[in-house]
C-alpha cells in the first residue's frame, strides 16, 4: 500500500502538521499512554481509524510500527465552502454527494464522469466512504486531481447547509415514480448517490427536495452506481446546454 507512515510519534507529528490522512490502523487491543494520546488526537481531528490484527500491520510495513500505521491521502481535501467559492460566476453550481459509496472503482468512475460533466465538486462522508487511493486515482483517469473533494462528518448537516445556500438536493433512487427527465436541473443542484447495496440512507432521503429515477426498460431493474451517476450528470448537462 502506498503513502504509509508508521510508529506512534511519526503519526502524531503528521496529524499535528496538518498532513492529510485517509485512515489510521491500530493494532487490536493495543494500549498505553502514547497510543491513548494518539486516539484522542484522531477523535479531535475526526480521522478514520480501524482496529486490525497485528498481522495486517506487519503486512503493510516492515519496520517497527508500534501498533499504528497511517495511510496518507492521495489528494488534498477541501472544505465544502471552498467548492462553492470556486464556482465561476457564469456557471450554475453542480455538486455530487456520495452517501456510502465504498467501492474505490465506483468512486473513481463517478469522479471521472463528474469532471467530464463539469461538476464543481464531490462530497463524501469521513466514515463509510471509499478511500482515495491509487486504484481510485487510476479509475478516475486523473479526475480526482482536478475536481475538488470535501470530506464531511455529517452528510445530513451538509445537505441542510447546501439548501441554505439555495441549492436543490436531488436524490437518485429507482424507488421514485418521478423520472429525472421531468425535473428542472438548470438551477443550482446537488445530486446524491447512494451506496452500492442499500442506496441512499432513509435519513438523507428525507432531506432531499426531489427523488428522481432513471427509467429501466430491461429486467435487471437498477444500474451500477457509477453508471447511474453518469446518466444523472449528463441529463443536467443536456438541460443546461439547451437552457
Amino acid at each position: 500500500m502506498e503513502n504509509l507512515i508508521f510508529g506512534i510519534r511519526p503519526v502524531i507529528e503528521a496529524i499535528e502538521a496538518g498532513r492529510q490522512i485517509e485512515k489510521i490502523y491500530f493494532k487490536k487491543g493495543a494500549d498505553g499512554q502514547l497510543l491513548a494520546e494518539l486516539r484522542d488526537l484522531c477523535f479531535r481531528h475526526r480521522l478514520r481509524i480501524q482496529e486490525v490484527p497485528v498481522e495486517k500491520l506487519n503486512r503493510l510495513v516492515r519496520g517497527n510500527h508500534q501498533g499504528v500505521v497511517a495511510q496518507m491521502s492521495a489528494i488534498d481535501y477541501v472544505e465544502v465552502h471552498d467548492i462553492l467559492e470556486r464556482v465561476p460566476d457564469d456557471e450554475t453550481p453542480l455538486i455530487i454527494v456520495m452517501d456510502g459509496v465504498t467501492d474505490v472503482r465506483n468512486f473513481g468512475a463517478i469522479a471521472r464522469s463528474a469532471e467530464c460533466a463539469g461538476a464543481h465538486g464531490l462530497i463524501v462522508p469521513i466514515k463509510n466512504a471509499a478511500p482515495v487511493n491509487a486504484d481510485a486515482l487510476k479509475t478516475s483517469a486523473g479526475a480526482l486531481t482536478r475536481i475538488p473533494v470535501a470530506r464531511v462528518g455529517s452528510i445530513r448537516n451538509t445537505i441542510k447547509a447546501l439548501q441554505n445556500e439555495g441549492m436543490q438536493i436531488i436524490a437518485a433512487t429507482e424507488k421514485s415514480n418521478k423520472l429525472l427527465y421531468d425535473a428542472d436541473l438548470t438551477t443550482p443542484t446537488v445530486i446524491v448517490m447512494g451506496s452500492e447495496d442499500t442506496g441512499i440512507s432513509k435519513e438523507v432521503l428525507k432531506l432531499c427536495d426531489e427523488q428522481l429515477a432513471i427509467p429501466m426498460i430491461g429486467s435487471i431493474g437498477s444500474l451500477n452506481v457509477s453508471a447511474a451517476a453518469a446518466v444523472m450528470l449528463y441529463e443536467v448537462v443536456r438541460q443546461r446546454i439547451h437552457d
